[in-house]
């Protein structure tokens, strides 16, 4: 071979080579790319991506997923004073709620999302700070709502109020903290530091959960509300409560102030002024204007045949009420009540005050004492 042919020969041959390992290292670099790691022979590569782990991915919960997740835990509490909400916040089947809700009552009345009804024992109640504590053994081992420990939430951020309001139970209004540190007396609680909601609370609300609407975090305790008109409302900031709860919930209290045995338990033990003491109370909700408290003292016949909305509807044009002497004999198991009342009544020509004599009868249903039926009729 010529020497000009054989120089030829070899830098063809040196082009080659160098394309073919050109050509390589484009072929590793490429994996290591998509590998992620440092350059490694081409089998190395293969055999450390298939011994490679999947890292899971912690995707943040939708707002939709968060309300869904929360409402399982919430719950409607009926007392024999109303109607309030509560949430689970430990693993004993114990429920946090307003002192205001189960006052007077060792045991109150358990409703699930789910429409399960359960017997709750008030084991821990403040006489000054709103918040108690009713365990339900049936709900120990569920998964409860977690709880923003530390930290305190902060005016814009969104927010979500669950509970009960006006007795429509499952129901989730959306809001803002739109302010902080507030504080007031109504008697008998002293309310201090608490969150501003713009998310409405009514009554039925008290005692459920004010969560974070980014992280599903128990902010506080819906506890009460400026007026329906105004859209405020007020929550006890959780971190607040949390250490007396959990004291109760190790040493439940041996005995309860104020506690009469669940309110209206038996007509055996209340007798005749259990059945007046009743419907006083009934009246007394209605001039207050809390109509889930005064039809949660109905029978279920009673409600049966009037739905809430109709009842409350009723009463709309309705000031307040005077209530004359009430008078109660024993009928049958129960008791029959009867008694004079003014209504001051609001019409299209005017306000009249009207007098009617109504009589209910009174008994025991599901432990309870209830209005089980009731009519009255016009005095000229």
């Amino acid at each position: 071979m010529r020497k000009g042919t054989a120089i030829s020969v070899f830098f063809s041959m040196l082009i080659i080579g160098l394309g073919a390992v050109g050509a390589y290292g484009i072929h590793l670099w490429t994996e290591r790319q998509l590998s992620g790691g440092p350059l490694l022979a081409t089998g190395q590569v293969k055999a450390q991506a298939a011994a490679a782990p999947k890292t899971a991915v912690n995707a943040k919960k939708t707002r939709k997923e968060i309300i869904e997740d929360s409402q399982k835990r919430v719950v409607t509490i009926e007392s024999g004073d109303g109607l309030g909400s509560g949430f689970l916040y430990n693993a004993k089947g114990d429920l946090l709620t307003n002192a205001h809700v189960v006052a007077g009552s060792r045991e109150v009345m358990v409703r699930t999302m789910d429409h399960r009804e359960y017997t709750g024992q008030v084991i821990g109640i403040g006489t000054d700070l709103d918040v108690a504590v009713v365990r339900v053994p049936e709900l120990k081992d569920t998964q409860p709502l977690p709880l923003a420990r530390s930290g305190k939430a902060e005016v814009g951020d969104e927010v979500l109020a669950l509970g009960s309001p006006l007795g429509l139970e499952n129901t989730v209004t959306t809001g803002i903290i739109s302010g902080v540190g507030r504080s007031f007396d109504i008697e008998p609680y002293s309310y201090s530091n608490l969150y501003q909601i713009s998310a409405p609370i009514t009554h039925g609300n008290s005692g459920g959960p004010l969560v974070s609407a980014d992280t599903g975090e128990v902010l506080g305790i819906n506890s009460a509300a400026a007026t329906e008109e105004a859209g405020i409302g007020f929550s006890i900031p959780i971190a607040n409560v949390l250490k007396q709860a959990e004291e109760w919930s190790q040493r439940p209290m041996a005995e309860l102030p104020g506690a009469s045995g669940g309110g209206y338990d038996t007509a055996e033990s209340d007798g005749l002024e259990g059945s007046r003491s009743l419907v006083a109370s009934f009246y007394q909700s209605l001039n207050d204007g809390d109509y889930v408290t005064a039809y949660s003292l109905l029978g279920s016949e009673w409600q049966s045949g009037t739905a809430y909305e109709d009842f409350r509807s009723g009463y709309l044009e309705t000031g307040y009420i005077s209530v004359g002497t009430l008078s109660a004999e024993e009928q049958g198991d129960g008791a029959l009540v009867t008694v004079d009342i003014t209504a001051e009544e609001r019409r299209d020509t005017g306000t009249v005050y009207q007098t009617y004599q109504m009589s209910y009868s009174v008994g025991v249903e599901n432990g309870k004492l209830k209005i089980l039926h009731g009519k009255g009729k016009k005095v000229d």
